[in-house]
Order: structure tokens, then sequence, then C-alpha cells
């Protein structure tokens, strides 16, 4: 069915003399009767049953339609063929679509269309569902509002939809040739935000005008826990909201924060904008804004934000992040932060004026980028005391306790081939910043090719000691520089850099020997390259060696070889016996022994010696000393060497019988992951052959939630009346076999509340009392349930935690104890002793309070402490944090609204760390 609109039609009458014939005049008369008397008027036949209406009707009304508008019986005579004034357009310019579920009535008479029960209707990129559909053709309007149903209430509310914009009023008015509409109590959202109005008035496809609306970013429109009051506003959708007077009510209570006007952005894109500051005090340095600055969203991959402190003493900060990033390529972000502070007035003693910085960047690729090369960043170095002096709120916190500083800047490329050769390029910083010493590699290069196996053949899988024969090719290349912070980023820092290249070539192979033992040897071939050198003599006047650097080109060549051997031994001991299920079933011993052996020649061909002279002129002695020393590859042997390493680990694995049941096969614990033992016997030794034994072990207990880390190093030699080692066994000098000369210790364990009653957690691994009836007779249902235990009843209440008090109050404690033993000198002390944890706690489901701490148990004093408060209020987030003690003493209170469109709405106060509480 198809309907439109009629048109008007006009015939135009041209008035010329006409000459009057009485026969024609008679004869059309006649004519005219005698249709008139044999015509008759066409009915159409009724049918045998009713149409019922459908269940759901589609019309589509299309521009023409033959029962609305009716073929003129005259054509339009016009004399102009074309006309200046463009026709209008017709009212309906799209092709409109609508559907009912109930019924689709159209009353020709005053011409409107009624649809009923999840109405639709569709006009170009204008859709509206509603329960109730009015199409007024001659207002060219469309009235949808709801349903009131009984028990329901206010039912299928209307859902206004243009392009991407969504309006869900009580009941709209809207006009379809105009565009215009009026909205009554609708809510839509805007951005992060939602609007609630309750006269909305649209005045094009782009603007709206509302009048006492509210914006929220509460996730419950019907009952926000806070909003915005606007008494009249415009809406840009997915551009801006201005208003005019706007003030803040929480739990709809009014607060005295009002605004004459306020503009909310709701680009969907990427907007510059301007960073609201912190506004508080320091006690050294007066009051204060903070972090305010100004956004740059330069394009869809950049973004540049560019903020500054101040501070009415004069100090201020200067602070610019970056962030970049490219889909399927890489991403990063840059960060460079500088402040100069002042201290105290000028005039007074104590007056002081320093500057600091920092620079952080990181850099990663998609992996997906590029497989055969890869770029890659991690950057942060400026000044050792930036984060001990800083005293801005965003280097606040347990960031001062950082020690060390670390860059690495690397490049890698992959040439796919046989062999492979890879290559890369990396520069590393390394920065104390308790010494502030830094050491710097611009760059570090390496090399190498892959491994080949040059008699192996080229079908079938490699065997024997000549097959197995494979070497590779490394280089690795630096440029060293170790500085301070005094000479960072000056050219006094590159005075004493040192520049060197190392090759080597290491030749190995493996087989298999007495069938159950893997035997390994290799050779490694190691040349190094240096540019500078040195020559030391002696100064007989200042009586002290004299030490020259020589720039120019040098090398020096080394190798060495070793071989080892090892297996592994699997020792089982049962415990079961015939007909007995008892709790430890079997427990299986691991041992991997490993022998091995070195020889390093020695090079004295590269040791030069200077003679040291007395005062009266003789020569005392000979010094022996390498001119390669200062290089940054270390040095030639000296000394012939060969040595036998012995190893042995172990690992301890116990199977015990299952709490389940069900379980078919007996579970597996461990109970050692490693306990290991190393020493060595220097064969080319002339005293103190034995190197000391070392032990190393760990473990876990308590379903693994305790880990267990412990250490030790025994020495056989004893000690002189000096405390120095001398080439005699501490059992031969009235000892014990081992001299106890360090040990270490480490353990953590994590404690929690138990998360729920255990019945409700694994109620399939509990044994039921039909487990252990008779399986030959038949028990019923009620007769089992007697045998269960009681089960006491529980309040209803009681079921569910409250928002305000949980009842089981959740908790986590992360314990760790750390303590060191030294004995090298007999000094029989412990080094280091410490106790370390943090926890939390739920008093809710939306309430946590926390604290990590310390306790030296050597210096008898607590650690860095910290106190938290967390508090999630919903559209809302309170947190309260406090240092009680030590030179960074402070407390910070925050409460804001978490919606970054809203992050300025915030009340911030703090205690800055130079105020002693």
């Amino acid at each position: 069915m198809a309907f439109q609109k009629p048109s008007h039609t006009f015939t135009k009458i041209h008035l010329k003399a006409l000459h009057t014939n009485n026969f024609k005049i008679l004869f059309a008369l006649s004519f005219t009767v005698f249709i008139n008397t044999l015509s008759f008027a066409q009915d159409i036949p009724e049918t045998k049953e009713p149409i019922k209406p459908s269940v759901e009707d589609t019309v589509i009304l299309k521009p023409s339609d033959s029962l609305i508008n009716p073929l003129a019986s005259e054509k339009i005579q016009d004399s102009t063929l074309t006309d200046s004034i463009k026709p209008k357009k017709d009212f309906l310019e799209h092709i409109i679509v609508y559907h009912a579920k109930d019924s689709t009535k159209f009353n020709k008479k005053k011409q409107k269309l009624f649809l009923f029960n999840e109405a639709s209707i569709t006009n170009g990129d204008m859709n509206i569902t509603a329960g109730s559909i009015i199409f007024d053709y001659t207002n060219n309007t469309v009235y949808a509002k709801g349903i009131i149903d009984s028990t329901d209430g206010y039912t299928q509310k209307p859902v206004f939809t243009q392009g991407t914009n969504v309006v869900e009023p009580d009941s709209i008015i809207f006009n379809t040739e105009t565009k215009k509409a009026l909205i009554y109590n609708s809510k839509t959202e805007q951005g992060e935000g939602h609007v609630i109005a309750s006269i909305t008035k649209k005045e094009n496809d782009s603007i709206y005008f509302l009048r006492n609306a509210k914006y929220t970013t509460a996730e419950d429109q019907e009952d926000p826990e806070y909003y915005i009051r606007l008494l009249k506003a415009k809406i840009v959708p997915g551009k801006k909201i201005i208003t005019g007077p706007a003030g803040l009510y929480i739990y709809d209570i009014p607060t005295p924060i009002w605004l004459p006007f306020s503009f909310f952005p709701q680009s969907e894109k990427h907007t510059s904008g301007i960073l609201m500051p912190t506004f508080s005090q320091n006690n050294a340095r007066g009051f204060f804004l903070q972090n305010g600055g100004y956004y740059f969203a330069i394009n869809d991959h950049v973004d540049l934000a560019v903020l500054g402190d101040y501070y009415t003493n004069g100090s201020y900060g200067i602070r610019t992040e970056s962030t970049y990033r490219k889909r399927y390529k890489f991403s990063g972000n840059l960060g460079f932060r500088y402040e100069s502070l002042i201290t105290s007035e000028k005039g007074f003693p104590d007056y002081a004026k320093n500057t600091i910085y920092n620079l952080r960047w990181s850099h990663s690729q998609d992996s997906k980028a590029n497989p055969n090369s890869r770029f890659s960043a991690s950057v942060n170095l400026g000044s050792s005391k930036y984060y001990r002096n800083s005293i801005n709120q965003i280097n606040s916190g347990a960031s001062f306790l950082t020690n060390t500083l670390a860059s690495s800047v690397s490049y890698s490329k992959t040439f796919q081939g046989e062999p492979q050769v890879n290559f890369s390029v990396t520069a590393t910083h390394s920065q104390n910043t308790n010494t502030q010493q830094i050491n710097m590699t611009l760059p570090t290069f390496q090399g190498s090719v892959g491994r080949m196996y040059p008699f192996a053949s080229k079908t079938g899988a490699k065997k024997g000691i000549i097959q197995n024969i494979n070497l590779q090719y490394n280089l690795r290349g630096e440029n060293r520089i170790q500085t301070t912070d005094s000479l960072f980023f000056k050219k006094e820092m590159f005075d004493d850099a040192k520049a060197g290249f190392q090759h080597t070539i290491p030749l190995t192979t493996n087989f298999k020997v007495f069938k159950y033992f893997s035997l390994s040897a290799s050779t490694n071939f190691n040349e190094v390259w240096t540019f500078k050198t040195i020559e030391k003599t002696f100064d007989p006047i200042e009586r002290k060696a004299v030490t020259e650097t020589i720039n120019g080109f040098d090398s020096y060549r080394t190798y060495n070889f070793s071989t080892s051997v090892g297996t592994t031994v699997y020792g089982m001991f049962n415990f079961e016996k015939n007909g007995e299920d008892r709790k430890i079933k079997a427990i299986r011993h691991i041992i991997r022994p490993s022998l091995s052996y070195n020889i390093n020649p020695a090079f004295e061909k590269y040791y030069d010696t200077y003679e040291v002279v007395s005062a009266d002129g003789l020569t005392t002695s000979d010094v022996d000393y390498s001119r390669f020393e200062q290089g940054i590859f270390g040095v030639p042997g000296k000394n012939f060497s060969s040595s036998i390493g012995m190893s042995v680990s172990n690992n301890i694995e116990a199977k015990v019988r299952d709490k389940d049941s069900t379980a078919t096969e007996a579970k597996k614990i461990i109970l050692l992951n490693n306990l290991n033992f190393s020493t060595s016997y220097n064969v080319a030794g002339d005293s103190l052959q034995w190197s000391p034994v070392r032990m190393s072990g760990s473990t876990q207990i308590l379903n693994n939630k305790m880990s267990i880390n412990f250490g030790a190093t025994l020495d056989p030699y004893a000690l002189d009346n000096n405390n120095n080692k001398i080439d005699k066994f501490n059992i031969d000098n009235g000892g014990s076999l081992f001299r106890l000369t360090s040990a270490n210790l480490t353990t953590s364990y994590s404690f929690s509340s138990k998360k729920g009653d255990k019945k409700d957690n694994n109620n399939e691994n509990l044994n039921q009392p039909e487990d252990f009836l008779p399986k030959d007779l038949d028990f019923t249902n009620d007769q089992i349930n007697r045998l269960r235990p009681e089960e006491e009843e529980e309040d209803d209440n009681d079921k569910v935690p409250s928002e305000f008090y949980n009842f089981q109050v959740p908790w986590s404690l992360r314990v760790a104890y750390s303590v060191n033993y030294s004995n090298s000198r007999r000094q029989n002390e412990i080094s280091s002793h410490s106790l370390m944890f943090s926890g939390d706690i739920s008093l809710g489901e939306k309430w946590k309070i926390g604290a990590s701490s310390g306790y030296d148990l050597k210096n008898a004093g607590f650690t860095y402490t910290q106190l938290r408060f967390e508090r999630d209020l919903m559209s809302w987030r309170m947190n309260f944090s406090w240092i009680p003690f030590s030179t960074r003493a402070s407390w910070n209170f925050f409460i804001g609204i978490k919606s970054s469109i809203l992050q300025d709405l915030k009340y911030e106060k703090r205690n800055q760390p130079d105020i002693q509480l």
C-alpha cells in the first residue's frame, strides 16, 4: 500500500469569440442523457472471509500513488518551458519505512498514520521507535510516545536516532520537513557523560537547546550520585556543550559551587586544550601552581603536553610529555622534566639554587612490523638527586628510594640464510644515584655468524664426535665511557673514553660415551683489538709508579680448552606395600653430577716489567705489568691454569595420596626444587688449590605459598692469627672440615582470608554420605539426607555483602624475611637482617585500607613506611596516603571525579615532605 499527499493542479482557460451552432448543442445534450441512462457504478465484490490484520506490517511510502494523487484530466498548459524559481522539495525526500506489531491504521480524512505497539518509522538517517507513533501528513510531524501498562507502567519509551546521536525521551514531536523537534524528559549520551533534560529543542541536525538539564558521568541515570545542573545549555553533538549558570549537586543536594557559564568539550577526536594546575602551599617555597599547561593534539599519531610549575619564592619547573603510536608499526612515549629550585632567601647563609632534570623515553616496535629487524628504547637518565629533591607531586611516594638509573637503546638486524648472520647496535647507560658514578657505552656493536657444522651430513641426524663439530664467529665492539654526574653531557666526559673490539671463535662438539654419559669438548680462540695501551715506569723522586697512555692500535690473542662429562641418576624409594594405602607413596631423587676440566695457557709475552729503584740507586725489585691492563676486555692470563670442576645438583620429589577421593593417581609434590654443590681444584696451582664449596637451594611449602631460598659458602682452608687465609686445611688446624664464610636466607609468604566457605568452593571434592554406604543396597534420598550434618540457617541479609560493611572482611598480608651472615675473616656478624611486609584490608566492597613497611632488625629501625586508604565512590574516587616518619614524612588527601572530562573537578590537600609532623 502506498500513499502520497495530493498536489494541486491548475487549468488555464483562454477566452476567445465562439460561433453558435444549435444542432451541435442539441446533439451534445442528447448524447449526455443517453450515457447517463445506460451507465452504472462498478461494485467491488465482497470477499468470503474478512482480511485479518497482520501481526507486523511493513509499508513503504513512495512519492507517487494514484489513490491519493489522482491524475488530472488536463495537462498543465504553460507558455514557458523553464522557470527561474526552483521547485520546492517534496516533504518526503526519502523513502519512509514503518511498521508496528499490533496495528497500522491510516486515516485518509485526517491524513494521519497511526502505529501501535513496538512501532518504528525511518526517514533517511532518522529513526524513531516507540510504543505509539502518529504521523501527520498535513503538518509533516511525527509524534511518538510510550504505552501505559497496568502492570509495568509507562513502557516502550521513544528512542530517537539520527546518525550517531541517540536520544531517549518520554515523548517527542518531530517535523520531517524542517528537521526540528521538541523532546520531553530526554536522556542522551554525550562523550563520557550523560545529559538529562526536561525540555530539549532540536534546531537542526547539529544543534540542541536544553532547559533545566543535568550533566553527569554516573552510571545510574535514574538516581545519579552527582550531577551538574544546567539552567540553559546548547549542545553541538560530538563537539561541545555550552551552558549558562551551572551548579554542582550531590545526591540532589545543591552545593555552593556554581559557575556563571561552562564549557564541556565533546570531540570524538583528540582536541587541544588547557590543563588546569593544582594549587597548594609549600613550607619552604610558598604558594605554588603545579602541572598546569596546554595539551596539543598534533594529529592522530602524536600528541604533546607542556606543563609548568611556579612557586612564589621564584622556583619553577617545566615538564613535557609526548605519546606517539602507529598501528602495526611502533609506539612509545617521551618525557622531559626540569626544575629550578631555590632554597631560603638571598642574603641568608642557607640560600641555595640548584637545577635538576630527568629524561625518560620508551619505544617498542610491533613484532609484525619487521620480523628481521627491531628497534627498542628504554631511557631513564638525569640528575642523580632528581627523585630526592623534586617537589612535584608526580614524584612523591617511594620514587625517592630509586638508587639506580638505567637506559638502553638498541637496533638489531637478522639476515636469514645458512648460516644466519645477526648484528646489533646498543647504547647503554647505568647511573648510581648514591655515588653519582655513570657508566656508558656509546655504542656497543655485536655481530655473529650462526652455528655451522662443516662435517655433518646434509640429511639425517648428526652422529659421533666428528659430525657434531660446530663453530661460530662473534664480534663485539665497545666505546666505554666512565664519568660523574657533574661532567655528564660535557666534553670532558669523552676524554677518558675507551674503545676496542673482541673476536671470538668457539669450536665445540658433543657425543655419548658408555651409553649413559654425555661428553662435550670445546676450544675457544679470542683476539682483542684496542686503541690505547699503557706504559709504566718508576719515578725515583715521587717514589711511585707513573702510568703513561699510548694512543695507537694494538692487539693480543689467547685460546683455551675445556671439556665436561655429565649424566643423570634417578633413585626411587617406594613406601607402599601390598594391601596398604599409605599417605606417602614414594620419594624420587634426581642427581645430576658433572665433572669438567679447563686449561688456560700462560701468555707471558704480553707482559713487561719496570724496575723499582731505592733511594740509593739500587734496584730492589722488578714489577710485571701488561700494557693492556686498562683495556675494556681485560688482560691475557699470565699464569698457566689447569683446573678440575665438580658440581652436583639435586631434585627431590614425593608422591602422596591425594585428598580428593575421586583422584585416580597420586599427587606429586616438590620437596626440594634444587640443591646444588660446586667446587674446583687447580691442578697447576702451588697453594690453595681447592676453591670454596658453594651451596644453594630453593623450595616451596604450604601449597607453594611460601618460597624459601638459601645459600652458603664453605672454605676448607684455615686462617692465621691475622685472619688471613693460609695453605692449611681447617680440619688440620684444629677446626671443622669446612669453615662457614657466608650464608643467606630469604623467604616470603602471602596470607589471605578464605574466599567463602569450603562447602561452596569444592563441593565435588567433599566426601558425601552416599560415598560410604554399601553399593548393593538401595537407599532413598530422605534416608541419605538424614545422614548429612545439619546446617545452621543463615539470615538472608548475611548472604549479601554490604556495600558499607563486609562481614567477611577480606584481607591479605605479604611478608618477606631476609638475613645475610658474614664470617670470611672471623667477624662472625649478621651483615643484614630485615623483615618487610605489606597488606590490605577490605572493610567493604568499595572500602580498602593498606600499609607497607619493614623493620631493620640489625639497626633496630623501621624502613620506608606508608599507610593507604581508598574509597570507591562510584563516579568519584577518594584516597588518603600517609608517610608517618622519615625525612619524607608527608600526607596527601584527594577526592575527585573519575571521568577524564571532569578530572579537574576535585579537591586535593597535601602536606609536603619538608613539613615535619
